[in-house]
């Protein structure tokens, strides 16, 4: 029995690939993350406005206030700038509850779009492996990049060889990149969940 097992383990053959390389160096990754620090800067701009907007009424608002208690006014003016500056109130209040509901909304949209961009480039990325491990005939591949839910590596060793996969992937899923690619090395889009592989 113990022979038959380590004959079948012979044949089993595994490779390795450090999915955070090649999720951090593909073509995609770098496109993706270009377009939503774009989105990003966009919202931060609208955010930015919409709070000096705030900052003017506030001020507008507490002038208004200021002057309700003139002695020097008459009370059918003073009654006049009450009326004025609950209205101001009252607009202050909506322009706070638009800042949170854009700030919730913006924040909501670049996590889907995050989320929705790591799927899919990792959806490539494992069509790579797959195809590059029938191809050599592995049976499995072991991403060593992998870290368990206390932040620990899942794959303390691994031997350095051809069953690593990594740059074959890489040069496999650039092969169609477009010329004008980013070529910058920033942090990418959104890193690859080890639930998602």
């Amino acid at each position: 029995i113990l022979l038959i097992g380590t004959s079948a383990f012979a044949e089993y053959r595994i490779a390795t690939v450090d999915l955070g390389r090649v999720f951090t160096n593909y073509w995609k990754t770098k496109q993706a993350q270009v377009a939503i620090d774009e989105k990003r800067t966009d919202f931060e701009k609208r955010g930015k406005d919409m709070l000096t907007t705030f900052n003017k009424a506030k001020e507008d608002y507490q002038k208004t206030v200021d002057t309700v208690n003139d002695p020097a006014v008459s009370s059918q003016e003073r009654d006049k700038r009450k009326k004025a500056a609950e209205d101001k109130l009252k607009d202050l209040k909506d322009q706070d509850d638009a800042l949170a509901q854009f700030d919730r909304g913006s924040r909501a949209s670049l996590d889907e779009q995050l989320r929705r961009t790591r799927d899919n480039i990792v959806s490539d990325i494992r069509i790579a492996v797959s195809a590059k491990a029938k191809t050599d005939g592995y049976s499995l591949v072991i991403d060593t990049a992998s870290q368990s839910v206390n932040g620990t590596p899942v794959i303390l060793y691994s031997l350095p060889g051809d069953n690593d996969i990594t740059e074959a992937v890489i040069k496999q899923i650039n092969m169609g990149a477009p010329v004008d690619t980013p070529k910058s090395d920033d942090k990418p889009a959104a890193k690859p969940d080890s639930k998602a592989k």
